[in-house]
């Protein structure tokens, strides 16, 4: 068990407070109220080596201003009807809205652009391209553009526009017609590829590269296939492939990158080990590194404390992400007076908040009803619209949230003239939150318009506004205008059509798409899908169809988690039917509850004791 809570003569005992004055008083301030609760619940995989007090608080070297404080207080932080029983005419209604038949070749050219987040084991991951970069990524991001000259275009419009598993007979047509492939024109192309999310297509490109000896690998060149690999195959196929990776070029970006993946997706065991294999190996530990596991604990308080204390043995300076990320976990804890004074620690380090990390305080002050602060936040971003166009996209969201619509509409005519799609979509979803539709409609018809080639994800946000406002006949008719205009409709549009259906009130109609979708493609629908519909009929009361989605959850290879548990016994407390073995259920998935499901169990305990029975 991690020993963490020490008494503070105990810590002077070993050093620390003598040394870091300013940490200490900044730590007392924003550590939280579990200080003197119970630690069982933590998990031990990191050896005590490592990540445990015992094993490196007997010596201290650091001098950051950051950590200490974060001891003390940071802890304060029975059925109904079934769905199949519905009108048949749902069938021709979905194939007239779904189109032709999505076959598995139209799949394989189209699937990324429908991909573009990743159902990971039950989560629902965005994965944009700049969390998940290396260190060397974010340079070779800034020299994209110069690097763009460099590359024959009529190969970057080939790579893009072949059918993935066709990729591999491109490139050899290329260099049969006599060109040559540099590690410029391959360093572009990745970098392309991975900020429009076509990860299974870079991963084609270097598995080609490797099997034809096209490109002598380095570190980082394994790193970025690692990478790839873990984000088309999963984890396990790229630890897989590390183990194949020369032993020389096994190198800490290499298993940087696997530990970048699975913090992002939230695998803490297998993070820590990781990364245990990394100290093991005897490699540094480094800001980055610490960056990913603050990432990885970000909800647990306790081992954001072992970090901290981990990161001050081994003298490891924060950086501006580690204080993005320290503010954003403090603020998300609702620790408003904590997360300012991260932020004045991080002032006296010399360093400023950057755009992204402002509009994270601006969310926490808007959410915290801190209105005022809010917009002082706000006020300092307007001065950098000019310096980082950005800026515009934040702003709109941020103000959307205050419900100022003068103010979305003033940032929005400021950002429309030189509008990117990404910005449009921001401006289409800050419009619906605000019940602004024809203004939201008229964003999306402008991208539309200028948007060369559209995808389900670029429909999507106009699909969930009309969800949202029950319009249904609108959001058929967007439906079918994807189908008509040739976008792929996959995961992502399945989605926003079936809550479509479900707040119209027709929870048996998006059933029943569910359940077509998922046997009639090769793709399966999103977690979220499953859990929308199995919300639905937790709040009816309906066990048989609860117990059906959560069955069927099962088949499409997502794994249980505590919510499909928390619905499943709802179900049974709105039915006031007794909930026999769910408690073998959950050990048997290895779910543990928390407080909310302790409850839930307590209602559901079919043996409780009444008044009546006592």
């Amino acid at each position: 068990m991690w020993a963490i809570r020490r008494s503070s003569s105990s810590l002077k005992k070993q050093g620390f407070i003598s040394r870091s004055s300013r940490i200490s008083c900044m730590m007392n301030k924003v550590t939280g109220r579990y200080s003197e609760g119970n630690s069982e619940g933590i998990s031990n995989e990191i050896s005590d080596q490592y990540l445990s007090f015992r094993g490196f608080c007997k010596t201290a070297h650091g001098s950051s201003k950051l950590f200490l404080g974060w001891q003390k207080n940071f802890f304060s932080l029975v059925g109904t009807k079934s769905s199949s029983e519905i009108d048949s005419n749902l069938d021709d209604e979905f194939s007239e809205l779904m189109g032709p038949t999505v076959t598995k070749g139209m799949l394989e050219k189209n699937v990324e652009a429908e991909l573009c987040k990743d159902d990971v084991d039950g989560e629902d991951v965005e994965m944009p391209h700049d969390k998940l970069e290396l260190s060397d990524s974010e340079s070779d991001a800034r020299q994209g553009e110069s690097l763009r000259e460099n590359v024959p275009m009529e190969l970057l419009k080939a790579i893009t526009a072949a059918p993935v598993l066709s990729l591999d007979r491109v490139m050899d047509e290329w260099i049969e017609n006599g060109n040559d492939l540099t590690r410029t024109e391959i360093t572009f192309i990745r970098i392309y590829l991975r900020r429009r999310h076509m990860y299974k297509r870079a991963l084609q490109l270097f598995e080609w590269l490797e099997l034809k000896r096209q490109l002598i690998f380095t570190d980082k060149d394994y790193a970025s296939h690692v990478d790839l690999i873990a984000k088309v195959h999963g984890i396990h196929k790229a630890e897989t492939y590390v183990e194949r990776v020369p032993k020389s070029f096994r190198s800490e970006v290499v298993y940087l990158s696997l530990l970048a993946n699975c913090a992002y997706k939230g695998y803490m065991k297998k993070s820590e080990e990781i990364f245990n294999k990394m100290r093991n190996l005897g490699f540094p530990l480094t800001s980055s590194v610490c960056s990913h596991l603050l990432l990885l604990y970000k909800k647990d308080k306790t081992k954001i404390v072992d970090v901290l204390l981990l990161m001050k043995k081994e003298n490891v300076k924060p950086t501006d992400i580690i204080y993005q990320k320290l503010i954003d976990a403090k603020g998300q804890s609702n620790d408003i007076a904590g997360m300012e004074q991260i932020i004045e620690t991080m002032k006296a380090e010399g360093m400023e908040p950057k755009m992204y990390a402002k509009s994270i305080i601006a969310k926490h002050y808007i959410f915290g009803g801190l209105v005022g602060k809010a917009e002082n936040v706000l006020k300092q971003m307007k001065g950098e619209i000019e310096e980082n166009h950005m800026v515009c996209r934040h702003l709109i969201a941020l103000y959307a949230n205050l419900k100022k619509v003068d103010d979305v509409r003033r940032i929005w005519q400021l950002c429309e003239p030189n509008a990117r799609i990404i910005d449009c979509m921001t401006a289409i979803e800050a419009f619906g939150k605000l019940h602004k539709i024809e203004e939201a409609e008229a964003v999306f018809d402008k991208m539309s318009k200028e948007g060369k080639h559209l995808t389900s994800k670029h429909y999507y946000p106009l699909l969930c506004i009309y969800a949202s406002h029950k319009m249904l006949a609108k959001g058929k008719d967007l439906v079918k205008r994807m189908s008509e205009s040739g976008c792929p409709i996959g995961p992502l549009t399945w989605d926003g059509l079936i809550r479509l259906y479900i707040k119209a009130g027709e929870v048996e109609k998006a059933d029943t798409i569910l359940q077509k979708v998922a046997h009639v493609t090769c793709l399966k629908p999103k977690f979220t899908s499953y859990v929308a519909v199995m919300e639905e009929y937790a709040k009816r009361g309906d066990v048989h169809d609860t117990e059906k989605i959560f069955y069927k959850m099962r088949q499409a290879g997502y794994v249980c988690r505590i919510h499909q548990f928390q619905c499943l016994i709802q179900a049974y407390i709105n039915a006031k039917a007794p909930c026999y073995g769910i408690v073998d259920r959950m050990k048997a998935d290895n779910v543990f509850p928390n407080r909310v499901l302790e409850n839930m169990l307590l209602q559901s305990d079919p043996f409780k004791k009444t008044l009546l029975t006592c």
